[in-house]
């Protein structure tokens, strides 16, 4: 799901001098390698583990397509859906490529996936709802109520959600959006939010936001204070750099892919924290499943009792999903997960409809009680059988390799590994428990890439006698061993245009033979980077300023803590105040042994400056780059004390870097 690009800011604006913005890279992207090779053709390896999966799945089970074709009404004429200013968000055709039968460079069960998941337009699920699929990562569902919609998730984009809107307005008949419900805090289900209502209409009373509770925390939490760090590793997770096609993003396991759009969050106006709440919205009674701690911290299902239909959010999915993603999160109780399922079993088993954030919809009572159960059973399966391996002594790493699902479950395309996968799924298991450290001395305090790299290299006979031994595991269809060794090569010397051409190369046959979309574009941008390099960062200041502008003042304070140099700011302290004078925010923030700490109370006593102006002013100047100066002299904002004290904390703050090299250092 698409993170939350922290913004950046020139706090030094504050006094009218110029500095580094706090999203600006401090180190420059590693320069782009010399142009190596092409990507690689199919192996004859390659080709023979597909034949594998050919025999081993059901491809003539069609079931899926019928159920995510049944309903559909119409899609976009347009396929290209842009900004307001023209630049490209998504493009529906993007995906026609899975229109043929297969691909020698895709695994044959992702392209299945992908073909289904490349289907977009506007389906009657019901007489009272209706989705847009295929328009982002996620689906967007509208509920018609007395006199509006009922929005269920937002997409990511403001764009692709308007977009969404427009297309039902059209063919079903145009209504305002009278709720918008988050069924969890992931941005790909509220990020589009203005694209749908208004700020202004909201904080007016004309439309709901309802939300699980703890949804606001959770969402600065995943999204805000590690965004960078996830926003980088999520561009490998979901092939951004790749092209769309054979050769590169065929698919992001539980949704086409990402737009690229302007993003938006309205904070809820209510919470749901409790399972068998009820709403009455607009004359839609409502019955909620609070399910935190599953797939997001704060995350809920939908029951609509009266037309037996139950909304799953991503709780149960089209594929197995991820306990840990791989762009990083914290990571989910997999037995909680499976608790919640057997719970919505009990609440919601004698639905007819299953509809879900991501994927198509499920139909028949006997089809959605058995497609939770085994979909629970999955989850429990993995819990507890990691547990069982981890209790006798095995590492996540040992019960990875061993761990596989009965074929009962393992034959559902539900369960195959489109997304999440056992071998990634069991390894976080473990370090739910465990952590990251297996209990070998060894690995207490491990040495870091680059330094591993040189020793290796050197104990193995130098970088030749290396690359030597990965060419012939290569030549052998050892793709695995082969990276791995040629992995250390890389980290001990960046420029080692041999090694990392070769392994370009592996990562391109790991990428033809991986089931999970993740491990193909993962696989596919490490590939792509050791060619090219590092791309230029991605961001987009209007869209990062918009998503800031409706977060607690504690939490943007959360972000300067995070970001505070204590080598800069050694043996010195200061005390800052900052009061807004039209949201009645206020926070008290001290910084000494290296700590940015704050408190949203007034200041208990003297400090060193205070700042007292507007919520748009503080915005601009602290998280915006706009200079200070003049609107200080005019009155429109009051400093007092010092002004040297705003300086030292501009001064102290270290940027992220949104471009760190990953594949190497």
């Amino acid at each position: 799901m698409r993170l939350l690009l922290t913004a950046g800011a020139c706090l030094a604006a504050l006094m009218g001098c110029s500095t580094t913005g706090l999203d600006s890279p401090q180190a420059p992207p590693p320069v782009a390698s010399p142009a190596l090779p092409a990507i690689e053709t199919p192996s004859t390896f390659t080709q023979a583990e597909h034949a594998k999966v050919l025999a081993a799945r059901n491809f003539a089970d069609t079931q899926d397509f019928a159920f995510a074709d049944r309903g559909f009404i119409a899609t976009r004429k347009d396929p290209l859906i842009t900004t307001a200013a023209g630049q490209p968000v998504w493009n529906l055709a993007a995906f026609d490529f899975l229109k043929q039968a297969s691909s020698a460079t895709v695994n044959p069960s992702l392209w299945r996936q992908g073909q289904l998941m490349a289907k977009h337009g506007l389906y009657k699920v019901s007489d009272t709802i209706w989705q847009v699929r295929g328009f982002d990562l996620a689906n967007i569902t509208f509920v018609k109520g007395a006199t509006g919609w009922i929005v269920i998730d937002t997409l990511g984009s403001n764009e692709t959600a308007k977009a969404a809107l427009d297309l039902i307005n059209e063919h079903v008949g145009a209504r305002p959006v009278v709720a918008v419900i988050y069924t969890h805090s992931h941005t790909d289900h509220f990020a589009g939010t203005t694209g749908l209502v208004s700020l202004e209409d909201v904080r007016a009373g004309k439309v709901q936001v309802i939300a699980p509770k703890g949804f606001l925390h959770a969402a600065v939490g995943e999204n805000v204070i590690a965004g960078p760090a996830m926003q980088r590793r999520a561009m490998y997770q979901f092939g951004i750099p790749l092209p769309k096609g054979e050769d590169g993003l065929v698919n992001a396991g539980i949704g086409p892919g990402l737009s690229t759009g302007t993003t938006s969050l309205i904070p809820p106006t209510r919470e749901i924290g409790a399972t068998g709440e009820q709403l009455t919205i607009d004359g839609v009674d409502m019955v909620f499943q609070f399910t935190p701690g599953t797939e997001a911290p704060a995350e809920m299902n939908v029951n609509f009792p009266a037309w037996k239909i139950v909304d799953m959010a991503e709780n149960a999915n089209a594929t197995q999903h991820n306990i840990l993603t791989p762009r990083g999160a914290v990571v989910r109780d997999a037995k909680v997960w499976a608790e919640g399922l057997t719970e919505a079993l009990r609440l919601f088993g004698d639905s007819e409809v299953l509809i879900a954030s991501h994927g198509w919809p499920r139909f028949g009572n006997g089809e959605i009680r058995d497609y939770l159960g085994k979909h629970r059973d999955a989850y429990a399966y993995l819990h507890d059988q990691t547990v069982r391996l981890m209790n006798k002594g095995l590492n996540g790493d040992e019960i990875a390799a061993q761990l596989r699902l009965p074929a009962e479950l393992e034959n559902e395309w539900y369960d195959r590994p489109y997304y999440g996968s056992l071998s990634f799924n069991a390894r976080a298991v473990y370090q739910f428990y465990m952590g990251w450290y297996d209990a070998n001395p060894v690995n207490l305090a491990p040495m870091p890439p680059v330094e591993t790299g040189k020793r290796y290299v050197a104990a193995m006979g130098g970088a030749a006698a290396v690359k030597s031994q990965a060419r012939t595991a290569y030549d052998a269809g050892d793709y695995a061993w082969a990276a791995e060794l040629l992995n250390h090569v890389v980290m001990a010397d960046n420029t080692d245009i041999e090694a990392k051409d070769l392994l370009a190369r592996c990562y391109d046959q790991l990428a033809w033979q991986a089931e999970p979309s993740t491990w193909r574009n993962i696989y596919l941008t490490g590939a792509k980077e050791l060619r090219e390099g590092v791309g230029a960062p991605r961001a987009n200041p209007a869209s990062q300023m918009a998503q800031l502008a409706n977060l607690p003042l504690g939490s943007l304070m959360d972000l300067l803590s995070v970001r505070l140099d204590p080598a800069k700011a050694s043996g010195q302290s200061v005390k800052l105040a900052f009061v807004l004078t039209d949201s009645s925010e206020q926070t008290y923030v001290t910084i000494a042994n290296g700590v940015l700490v704050h408190e949203e109370i007034a200041a208990p006593g003297p400090v060193d400056a205070k700042l007292t102006l507007t919520r748009a002013d503080f915005l601009g100047g602290i998280f915006g780059g706009q200079p200070m100066p003049a609107k200080i002299q005019s009155g429109a904002v009051k400093l007092e004390g010092n002004p040297q004290a705003l300086l030292k904390l501009a001064q102290w703050m270290d940027p992220p870097n949104p471009v760190f090299p990953i594949v190497t250092r």
